[in-house]
């Protein structure tokens, strides 16, 4: 088959590398600072021509000025410019493309798959996040995890494998979450069970606090009670769960910690999408 991979971070030049060394044609446009022996780059209009089967963009698509996402390439690229140039033909993989791209690939009858909304993905995603996680409190903690106060806030993918890692390494771990039925499985998982819509003075005796929940729950109100010696961590996506702007104000260290995987596995992160793509063409295109 032949992919034409477009813009992303190390884990889509990983990817590349993968899909190179088994045996199919890739080329690559928007990676031109990844490293050579990972990518083969190309003209655009190369990529985007109309033999290529599959189309891979990065995760997520836009960058935070709304540009494609390309770190690794020293230019600007348009994402809609790009998008009006692929093939018809070809099975568009991105990562949270957003309405806007939804709704233009969608006007120009682009076959487009969020390779994001794929369980496979968002599984073994939540998995990398969680152990990136442990990686950055590592590297910015003075003290130990180990009998270690933390608060994860949120009990999705990314919590629930965060707190049983975390206990495994011998925090005092609570998790805050909003429904009941959350609340039990964190006591039955041994963690202390709080509610997130009612967190005050409490955050006031935790040495971390990691929010993995992509809504702002963490506001001025309830940062009033954070001591300037905990260590907080927003793993979330834009606009994070901590108010930065009053963070800032108070002295409050948050690290917002966005694509972990792409920082701390870039491989076991590229290899989980390469083999969500080849899910969706098998599913899509099972005579390719």
């Amino acid at each position: 088959m032949k992919f034409a991979i477009i813009g992303g971070d190390m884990r889509i030049a990983r990817l590349a590398n993968m899909l190179e060394a088994d045996g199919h044609e890739v080329c690559c446009y928007g990676l031109d600072e990844a490293p050579a022996d990972l990518v083969k780059s190309c003209a655009l209009s190369v990529c985007a021509a109309d033999d290529a089967d599959c189309v891979i963009l990065p995760l997520p698509v836009l960058n935070m000025r709304g540009g494609l996402n390309a770190p690794l390439s020293a230019f600007n690229h348009d994402a809609e410019e790009i998008l009006r140039k692929l093939p018809k033909k070809a099975i568009i993989c991105g990562g949270m493309p957003g309405d806007k791209i939804s709704k233009m690939a969608e006007e120009l009858g682009l076959d487009f798959v969020d390779y994001f909304k794929r369980e496979e993905l968002v599984a073994l995603n939540a998995l990398a996040t969680a152990e990136g996680a442990i990686s950055v409190l590592l590297r910015n903690s003075p003290i130990t995890i180990w009998e270690s106060r933390v608060l994860v806030v949120g009990f999705g993918r990314i919590g629930n494998m965060l707190a049983s890692r975390l206990r495994a390494l011998g925090a005092h771990v609570s998790v805050s979450a909003r429904n009941a039925g959350d609340m039990a499985y964190i006591r039955a998982m041994g963690c202390a069970a709080l509610d997130t819509r009612t967190l005050g003075a409490e955050l006031g005796s935790f040495d971390t606090i990691i929010n993995t929940v992509p809504a702002r729950v963490i506001g001025r109100d309830k940062l009033k009670y954070i001591s300037k010696n905990t260590l907080c961590i927003d793993l979330a996506s834009r606009p994070g769960g901590f108010d930065f702007e009053a963070a800032r104000e108070m002295d409050i260290n948050i690290i917002w910690a966005l694509g972990l995987p792409a920082e701390t596995a870039p491989v076991t992160a590229g290899k989980i999408i390469k083999e969500t793509v080849l899910n969706i063409i098998k599913e899509k295109r099972s005579g390719i």
